[in-house]
């Protein structure tokens, strides 16, 4: 598949705009693994090849295990993750296929329990940052430079 345009060069301005925003996720008070479930997991349910690659490259850099990233497509069959994790997980999906039925009471309520009001703020636009990134990659095929 050959890459289509690239957005970084037709729109510098939009495409560092995202990027800032990027940038200010890397210093809120979520936690980089948390915000790598979230990058891979959104990028799973987007079927973003190019996103995966990048940030299970990432997390295994921070010292995300492996088989936690294997598991991640099945998080809420496996044992692997805690509940904080589970109720950030469950967030991501839902907010990810946001037309499906939004971000339910009971999913908002136990990301509560183990989250912040400012921390769930954080998650939801980290959610939507990869989001649009996804969108773009896909959109646009996105490859890696070699």
């Amino acid at each position: 598949m050959e890459q289509r345009i690239n957005i970084q060069e037709l729109e510098p301005n939009a495409y560092n705009a995202i990027f800032g925003l990027s940038k200010y996720l890397d210093n809120t008070s979520l936690s980089k693994k948390l915000r790598q479930l979230i990058k891979i997991r959104a990028s799973q349910i987007n079927g973003c090849a190019y996103c995966i690659e990048m940030h299970t490259a990432e997390a295994l850099k921070i010292g995300e295990a492996q088989n936690r990233i294997f598991a991640l497509s099945a998080w809420w069959e496996s044992p692997l993750f805690s509940e904080d994790e589970r109720a950030l997980l469950a967030v991501t999906d839902e907010v990810t296929q946001i037309s499906n039925k939004g971000l339910s009471d009971n999913t908002f309520q136990k990301a509560r329990e183990h989250f912040s009001d400012n921390e769930i703020a954080q998650i939801i636009i980290q959610i939507s940052e990869i989001n649009t990134w996804n969108r773009i990659a896909i959109s646009t095929h996105m490859q890696h430079k070699s």
